[in-house]
């Protein structure tokens, strides 16, 4: 299987996701459990992983992290922007 990562990354939003996550007091069991009400198939380890930046997230996982967390994707992605609108301005 392809090793996919984008400027060494597995994803984008583990930081973000991670704090989001703190801030609104919910646990990775419960963010599983809610994840799991939303129809995607995801356990406590697996959100573990992602905030570790050791798992790739899907487009439907991002979606559904947002309505679990009750946030927006530009939210989650937040330190992409930053980042790489301070690379373009330079």
């Amino acid at each position: 299987m392809r090793d996919m990562k984008y400027r060494g990354k597995k994803n984008l939003i583990s930081m973000q996701l991670h704090l989001m996550r703190v801030r609104r007091n919910v646990t990775q069991q419960e963010l599983a459990a809610r994840m799991q009400v939303l129809g995607v198939s995801i356990d406590q380890q697996s959100i573990s992983l992602i905030e570790r930046n050791k798992r790739i997230v899907t487009d439907y996982e991002l979606a559904c992290f947002c309505k679990a967390l009750k946030c927006s994707e530009q939210e989650l992605l937040q330190d992409f922007y930053e980042k790489y609108r301070k690379e373009e301005e330079k």
